[in-house]
């Protein structure tokens, strides 16, 4: 049996130079993908992805415009022109339906207040010890809330809504062999309780009332503060926490009843309505 990919999520607290060090490098990741999905939009065949980073990153660090590209490591921004690639690959193989899933859309343009992300390959980082070293910004403490598996591929430095910072490692793991006691569950997705299984037992989804009230007294407290003003901007950090709280509170409970139904039983039935 092959191998699989998977990530390895940390949180970590960068410094306050490496803060500003960060944002550089998201700003200018963000604008090669902004430049280069333009080109894209504007040509009439897609560029390759070797024409794009020409145009995007080497000839543009020439430009009195763009000469601050140079300030950053070139692999994230050789990565983001390569993501854009990917993004317009799941686009048209959604298109054609050879992509399972929902349907994918076209490539958007990114926005500073979005989450952000720079992608670092090999030669772009090393771990040491405890410590993981990024090429331009220097040396990072996550918090190691589990051990690797194996020596990452890449890792992605990921700021969120909610100004906070994240390391994402891709590594290999090995299948988990599991030798689940029952021969097979089904399960019914209902609206009041979350699932109800074949065998009786019910899982009640976590409640997020509160957290959706508060959600929404935010959203009309910042649609009456002023445009670009710190009082909105701190209004707009309060309701991204609050949603990453909604979300973390979810995953954790699909995390855990996903695992618990996979490793004890065999086969899993679910009532699909078309």
């Amino acid at each position: 049996m092959r191998n699989m990919k998977a990530r390895y999520q940390y949180r970590f607290y960068p410094t306050r130079q490496q803060q500003q060090n960060l944002a550089q490098l998201f700003g200018c990741c963000r604008v090669v993908w902004n430049d280069a999905l333009a080109l894209c939009r504007n040509s009439e065949k897609l560029p390759s992805n070797n024409d794009l980073q020409k145009l995007v990153i080497t000839q543009a660090k020439k430009t009195v415009e763009r000469e601050w590209l140079s300030t950053v490591s070139n692999i994230p921004l050789q990565q983001s022109v390569a993501n854009l690639g990917f993004a317009y690959k799941n686009y048209f193989d959604s298109l054609k339906g050879k992509r399972k899933g929902r349907k994918v859309g076209k490539p958007r343009f990114k926005k500073k207040n979005n989450q952000q992300s720079a992608r670092f390959k090999i030669g772009g980082f090393s771990i040491k010890s405890e410590s993981v070293y990024l090429a331009k910004i220097g040396v990072v403490n996550p918090v190691w809330s589990k051990e690797l598996p194996s020596n990452p591929s890449s890792v992605t430095v990921i700021k969120d809504c909610a100004n906070r910072y994240f390391l994402s490692f891709v590594v290999e793991v090995e299948p988990i062999r599991v030798d689940a006691k029952n021969p097979s569950i089904g399960i019914d997705l209902g609206i009041k309780t979350f699932a109800v299984m074949s065998n009786g037992e019910k899982a009640e989804s976590p409640s997020y009332k509160e957290l959706d009230k508060r959600v929404r007294k935010l959203q009309k407290k910042l649609a009456r503060q002023q445009k670009d003003s710190n009082r909105r901007r701190k209004t707009r950090i309060q309701i991204a926490k609050l949603h990453n709280q909604i979300a973390d509170t979810r995953k954790d409970f699909l995390h855990k009843l996903s695992t618990k139904v996979v490793s004890e039983n065999q086969a899993i039935v679910l009532e699909v309505v078309l």
